[in-house]
């Protein structure tokens, strides 16, 4: 699921993909985010690619 979110894909997306409904991704992505210490979709997929974000002590730059 994480991945699927990573690479772009929406809550309604993930869903039909696993054949969820999107509350149930939903709930799953907050749990996810909660325990990987992210706040968005954006750092889920720098985490996801193996980027630092700059709350994780990152400079954010390239």
């Amino acid at each position: 699921m994480a991945g699927l979110v990573s690479s772009g894909a929406t809550n309604r997306e993930v869903a039909t993909r696993l054949s969820l409904s999107p509350r149930t991704v939903d709930h799953h992505l907050r749990n996810i985010f909660s325990q990987l210490g992210v706040r968005s979709r954006v750092e889920l997929a720098l985490l996801m690619n193996g980027e630092q974000t700059e709350r994780s002590g990152g400079s954010g730059k390239a």
